[in-house]
Parts: structure tokens; C-alpha cells; sequence
């Protein structure tokens, strides 16, 4: 029999075949190297391996599979099998180790991750097999068992350390775990956060059996030498030290310390300490090797939580800036909405003015659509986002999603050349998302096409079906991406000449929003250089009877409610724009610009509601509001909050704060005029809502 083990390589790919083996080479051990699972199935026939490296991508038989049927055999269900890929998230990790894999090595892999973890089941291997071949019977099997037993303890580490992403859960399984198979008690020191060793975890067992996990333990109670073991693993970059009570060292109930070095990123940023005493004094190889391959494990699985630690803080830094972001986009809307219809009630007969007030208004629409996708962009992965269903005219949809992209495919030279649809083809959905839909696949065209290109949208209906096709002659979309261009972040390769931004978003928004709506896509493509056709398919409405169109906004009439209203923004024009206009429908109106001018005007105005801006400076929104309540004059106004932040959170911090309503800027005054002439008399009888 060899003194060599053998180690089986399985990679469909002969360049990282060619890798490993290269890797491998200073094991100085038999490497292996098959193509596919049948031929690595052939070999685990014909010789025993001492590890198996996987890979998990391959044709025909993946690695789960292959793992699988190696795991159904008797001779081979004990070889331990390491895991290759690129891929490596928690829910097919957690089907890797359901295999009975012992780890997971991410690619491309770095060489001294890999030969550290091969040699350690190497060194376990050969182990096994000296004792199997010197030993009695009995002495062979207890060995086997031991092995096994070594075996299942790295699998469970690395299961249980693969559960949680959390810092502190995952320091503490840390802690717990070499206990008692290792250590009578062990030590966790961490590094991350200054640089200097902080309080560390120590566990032990209670006489009962059950874990006992101290926070911060002092330094100063810890002994010489086992400070000294991590002083030396952290400032020497050994692996592992051990080290003993000197000669007249003040007692203490541990007389071994092991200290193991938790390297991530290239320094170490935590040590393992494994403590023994008693007849468990002497450390064996196998323990030391056990020990190791521990570290390495806890290791990755510290440094997984510190990169979540760090992802999540940078997915609230991402919210806060996007919270602030459509705040700050908000407010400039507000007066801009209020002009617009300033002019829609000073020039009601003059058509062309409203026509234009048209236009604006529904790009405004657009962009406070756009605003509050800001504010949770997560919906468009977790299908939360919102639809106003109601009878929508596609001849509408098609003209509002025209008119949006129209000065970029004037500015790129592109001819468009519009087909239907015929007067008065009604669907169900939300008409804004169904013109962002047509909108965003318009925007594709022109953007992805050289300059002085064709653009055909025609709209058919096919089979009691709506059709609306968008067909272009750009770059086009080879054969083998026509089946994930709608997922999310799929971009073509493109040129520098041909980037024009884009996050891979926009056909996958476009997915959802026609499912969401009963309806599908479809995408064809003759190739690359050969243009490309996108095709949205949407139920007609089977009963349009009664369906009228959209009363004109600018007929606006008299509130028969009309009482004293208080405005309070600090934003001058929005404050000014938006009294104009309550002014304009029979309402008196006074103003302020923050919170203490408002104070005081409520004392002498006495308003029956008022419109009160969150963020004032000074003194905020929700404190005037509750100033307002313990006033005489104001303790029974309706309370209106008008805010550029409209999350949740918000709504129910207004509630608190007193207010009955909260509204988003740019508020519809369609809107705030029907919430205050349902409320008889503006006098303390809204009940407290959100709008």
C-alpha cells in the first residue's frame, strides 16, 4: 500500500483542473482529476480517495447529485467532500451540507485556504488508515470510530457556524463549539474594532451539563500564559501557540492553552483559545489538527458576519440617502403642482394653457412616481409595488408613454412610427404603470440603437387579447440571453460607445408590472446587429359600459365648506403657491414660515385646520403639532401633516404627535379639498387617519 493518499479532483473546466492539481503539487499526494461525476463515480470504484473537491456547476450531473450518489454507497459515504463554486448562498449551502459535504470553498480559491483544508483530511485520512492497518480489531475500529467521530464534528461546526449571519450569535456558537470534544473551557478574543484585545466570551460546562457563556470577562483575571498565547498568535502571524503556567505563576484551574489564529483579510482579527487541564493536559496532533481546521471554519464565518455587519450599515446608509433624496425632490414638486393649478383655476377657459397644465401634470405625476420608488426600492424584487386599478384607455397609455420619450428619440435621429389603437380599447390596471412599462421599452430603443434607427409601436388586438409591440432596429439580443433579458441586473455586453447607463432594471420592472396586471411578455430577436421585438399582452376589459372619461381637472368650484385655514412651511414658494390656491376656492388663509410664527399666528387666527410642514427648522412639525393641542385655539383643529417623507414610520410619528392626517408633498388639492369638505364645519370632528 502507498504512504500517498489520493484526492480527487472533479471540475468539468481542464483550466481549473489544471489549477488545483498545480495547488495541490506540494502535498506531495496522488492527485486525481475527472471531468464529470460518472467518471469521478468510475474512480471512487477502483481506489480509496481521502477527500473529494467538488465542484458544484457541471453538465449532465451536478455536484449535489454526484455528492448524492456517493453518499448511498458503503465504501464511499464516509470521504469527506469539499465543495467548489462560485455560487455559494445560504440556501444552497445549506443543500450542500444536506449532502453530507463537510465545507464549502468559494471560487476562485485562494491556495493556502485549500491546501490548509485538503491536508487536514488528509492528515485524518492517513491517520485512519495506520490505525486500521497496526492495530487489533478492536483498536481498528475505536480508531474508526474517533476519525468519525473528528469527521462529524467539522461537519456540524460547519453547520452550525453556516446558520446565522449575526456577529454576536456566531461568536458564541464559536465559543461553545470545541466543547467539550476539545477543551474543558475556551476563550474568544476580538480584534475588529480597535485593534487591541477587548473583553473576551468564555464558555465552559456547568455540573449539569449545560453551557455556561460569560460576556466581557475581565483581563486582569486571566493568567500569564494564556495572555501571552494570543499576544504571540497575534503579533508573531503563527497559526497556533501553545503554552503553560510557568514556574511559580500564580495557580489557576487550566494548565494548557491553545491559541489559534482567526485570519481573515489578511491579518488576524480574533484567537481561539482552547483550555485544558488535568489528564486532558497533553495536546495530540489530532487535536491540534482538529483544532485548525476549527479556526479556519469560525474564521469565514466571523468574517461572513463582519461583511453583513458592514452590508446592512450600507443598506441603511442606502434608505437614509434615498429617504432624504425624495424629501429633497419633494419639496420643489410641491410648488411647482400648486402652480399648476394656480393656472388651471386663473385661466379655466383659456384651452391652450390647460393643455400644457396637462402636460405638466402628468410628468409631475411621473416623477412622484419615480420618488417613491426611491423610498423602497426593494419592491420591485419583492412584488410590493402598489397599483391604482381602475378602467384605463391604452390609447392614452401609448400617447403619455410617447410623449415621455419623445425628445430623446428626437435627439438620437430615430424615426418612431405609431400603429393603433383603435378609440376606446379599455384595460383594468394602473394607467401610470402601465405607460411606464410601454415607457421603459420605448426608452430601450432608442437608447440601444445607433443614431437614425427605427422604432415601430403598434397596438393590436389579437384573440380578445390587447397587444402592444414594440419593435426596433438596434443592436438586437443574442439567442442564448433571450430567456433571461427580463432578470434582474441582465445587461448585453455593450461597447464604451454604446454605455448609456442603466442598472439592468428596467425590462424586469416591466415583467412584474404586466403579470401584475394578468398579462405577460415576450421577447424575440433575430441576433446580434439585427434589431429586437418586445411584446406586452394585456387583457382587454371585457365590460366598458359607463365608462367615461376623466372629468377635466380644471373644473373646479367653490369649497361650501370654506373656514380659516393656517399654512406652515418654510418653504416659501410652496407655502405661498398652495394659500394662493386655497384662497382661490373660497378659503381664508394665513401663512407662516416656521414654528414659532406659526405658534403665534394660531393664538391670534384661532384656524379651524391647519396645513403644517414637518420639516421646519428650529422647531419641527411634529413638535408645533403638539404645542398646537395643548392650545385653546387649536386643541380642536384638524391637524393636517404635509411632508416630503411618507414611510410608514412617518405616519404613525404624526399620530403622535397629534396631527389627523398626513399627506405627501406635492399634495393633490383634488385631495385636500375633499378631506376638508368632509370634515362639517373644519371644527375637531376628523377622526385621526392616515391619507
Amino acid at each position: 500500500m502507498t504512504d500517498k493518499a489520493s484526492i480527487l479532483v472533479v471540475d468539468d473546466l481542464p483550466d481549473k483542473r489544471l489549477a488545483y492539481e498545480t495547488v495541490l503539487a506540494d502535498l506531495d499526494e496522488n492527485i486525481v482529476l475527472v471531468s464529470s461525476g460518472a467518471e469521478a463515480l468510475k474512480e471512487l470504484l477502483q481506489r480509496p480517495f481521502a477527500v473529494i473537491l467538488l465542484d458544484v456547476n457541471m453538465p449532465d450531473m451536478d455536484g449535489f447529485e454526484t455528492a448524492r450518489l456517493i453518499r448511498r454507497h458503503r465504501r464511499t459515504s464516509t470521504i469527506p467532500i469539499i465543495f467548489l463554486t462560485a455560487f455559494a448562498d445560504e440556501v444552497r449551502t445549506a443543500e450542500g451540507y444536506a449532502t453530507g459535504a463537510v465545507d464549502y470553498l468559494p471560487t476562485p480559491i485562494v491556495p493556502e485556504i485549500l491546501r490548509a483544508k485538503v491536508r487536514v483530511f488528509v492528515e485524518l485520512y492517513k491517520m485512519r488508515q495506520q490505525m486500521a492497518q497496526r492495530a487489533e480489531e478492536t483498536a481498528r475500529h475505536a480508531a474508526a470510530e474517533d476519525a468519525n467521530r473528528r469527521l462529524a464534528f467539522l461537519a456540524n461546526a460547519g453547520a452550525v457556524l453556516g446558520q446565522s449571519l449575526d456577529y454576536q450569535t456566531t461568536a458564541r456558537d464559536i465559543v461553545r463549539l470545541p466543547i467539550p470534544f476539545l477543551a474543558d473551557a475556551s476563550l474568544l478574543f476580538d480584534e475588529r474594532t480597535s485593534g487591541t484585545v477587548v473583553p473576551p466570551l468564555r464558555a465552559r460546562l456547568s455540573p449539569q451539563g449545560t453551557y455556561l457563556i460569560d460576556d466581557n470577562v475581565a483581563l486582569e483575571t486571566l493568567p500569564r500564559f494564556v495572555l501571552d498565547a494570543v499576544r504571540r498568535v497575534t503579533e508573531s502571524g503563527l497559526s497556533r501557540v501553545i503554552t503553560r503556567p510557568t514556574p511559580g505563576e500564580s495557580p489557576y484551574e487550566f494548565n494548557t492553552a491553545v491559541a489559534l489564529a482567526l485570519p481573515a483579510r489578511g491579518r488576524t482579527f480574533s484567537v481561539l483559545v482552547l483550555l485544558r487541564s488535568g489528564s486532558r493536559d497533553e495536546i495530540s496532533p489530532q487535536d491540534l489538527t482538529l483544532g485548525s481546521a476549527l479556526a479556519s471554519r469560525a474564521a469565514v464565518a466571523l468574517d461572513n458576519a463582519l461583511l453583513y455587519e458592514e452590508l446592512q450599515k450600507a443598506d441603511r446608509q442606502k434608505n437614509d440617502f434615498l429617504s432624504m433624496l425624495a424629501h429633497e425632490l419633494r419639496n420643489p414638486l410641491a410648488p411647482i403642482c400648486n402652480a399648476v393649478e394656480l393656472f388651471r383655476l386663473i385661466a379655466a377657459d383659456n384651452e391652450d394653457i390647460l393643455s400644457t397644465c396637462d402636460i405638466v401634470d402628468r410628468q409631475i405625476s411621473q416623477m412622484v412616481r419615480l420618488v417613491d420608488d426611491l423610498l423602497d426600492v426593494s419592491r420591485i424584487t419583492s412584488g410590493k409595488i402598489r397599483l391604482q386599478m381602475e378602467p384605463v384607455d391604452l390609447a392614452a397609455v401609448v400617447s403619455q408613454a410617447v410623449e415621455t420619450c419623445q425628445p430623446l428619440i428626437d435627439a438620437r435621429g430615430h424615426q418612431l412610427h405609431v400603429t393603433g389603437p383603435e378609440p376606446s380599447v379599455w384595460v383594468e390596471g394602473d394607467q401610470m404603470r402601465l405607460t411606464q412599462a410601454v415607457t421603459n421599452l420605448l426608452n430601450n430603443a432608442a437608447k440601444y440603437m445607433d443614431e437614425g434607427g427605427k422604432i415601430w409601436l403598434t397596438t393590436r388586438i389579437i384573440n380578445g387579447e390587447a397587444v402592444i409591440t414594440v419593435r426596433d432596429t438596434g443592436v438586437g439580443i443574442p439567442g442564448d440571453m433571450l430567456d433571461t433579458v427580463f432578470n434582474l441586473f441582465t445587461q448585453l455586453g455593450r461597447t464604451l460607445d454604446r454605455s448609456q447607463g442603466g442598472l439592468g432594471i428596467g425590462l424586469t420592472l416591466v415583467k412584474r408590472l404586466v403579470e401584475m396586471h394578468g398579462g405577460r411578455v415576450a421577447a424575440r430577436s433575430d441576433g446580434t446587429g439585427h434589431g429586437a421585438e418586445f411584446s406586452l399582452t394585456l387583457p382587454l376589459l371585457e365590460h366598458t359600459d359607463g365608462v367615461l372619461s376623466e372629468a377635466s381637472p380644471s373644473a373646479f368650484k367653490t369649497d361650501p365648506t370654506a373656514g380659516k385655514l393656517l399654512v406652515i412651511d418654510d418653504n416659501v414658494d410652496s407655502a405661498n403657491t398652495l394659500a394662493q390656491l386655497l384662497r382661490l376656492v373660497g378659503h381664508e388663509v394665513e401663512v407662516a414660515y416656521d414654528g414659532m410664527t406659526g405658534l403665534a399666528a394660531a393664538r391670534s387666527f384661532e384656524p379651524d385646520a391647519v396645513l403644517l410642514d414637518i420639516g421646519l427648522p428650529g422647531m419641527d412639525g411634529y413638535e408645533v403639532a403638539t404645542a398646537m393641542r395643548k392650545l385653546d385655539s387649536t386643541s380642536q383643529s384638524l391637524l393636517i401633516a404635509i411632508s416630503g417623507y411618507g414611510q410608514k414610520t412617518d405616519e404613525e410619528r404624526s399620530r403622535n404627535a397629534g396631527f389627523d392626517y398626513h399627506l405627501v408633498k406635492p399634495v393633490e388639492l383634488i385631495a385636500l379639498r375633499s378631506l376638508l369638505s368632509a370634515t362639517p364645519a373644519l371644527s375637531g370632528q376628523a377622526k385621526n387617519a392616515d391619507c
